[in-house]
């Protein structure tokens, strides 16, 4: 199992900006090391079923954004340092929820349910 630990979350003005961490440590089983992991950004607000934002190859080559965050938010990967990152400018009260990222061995998929490592969450709350 890789464990993840989601950071940067806070309370932002509508049209702020937050940048999200996603730490990683641990290997598998196998010994496969995060570089090897696809990752997603997803989040839930009260009331509403988890959503994909953002997902990232293992090698940070091909990414995928859902239309909602389009050309506001950016997915990006660090290996070197086991981390991956959501940049979201352009902040909406409706952006407000609880973001996760999730990891999966092998190629990236915009199902929450094909990801089986998860972090705890961390709150992101914009006002207007």
């Amino acid at each position: 199992q890789v464990q993840l630990v989601e950071s940067g979350g806070g309370l932002v003005q509508a049209g702020g900006s937050l940048r999200l961490s996603c730490a990683a440590s641990g290997r598998t089983s196998s010994g496969r090391t995060f570089s090897t992991y696809a990752v997603g950004w997803f989040r839930q607000a009260p009331g509403k079923e988890r959503e994909v934002l953002a997902v990232i190859s293992s090698s940070g080559i091909s990414t995928y954004y859902a239309d909602s965050v389009k050309g506001r938010f950016t997915i990006s990967r660090d290996n070197a340092k086991n981390t991956v990152y959501l940049q979201m400018n352009s902040l909406k009260p409706e952006d407000t929820a609880v973001y996760y990222c999730a990891a999966r061995n092998g190629y990236y998929s915009t199902s929450h349910q094909a990801y089986n490592n998860w972090g705890q969450g961390t709150q992101v709350t914009v006002s207007s």
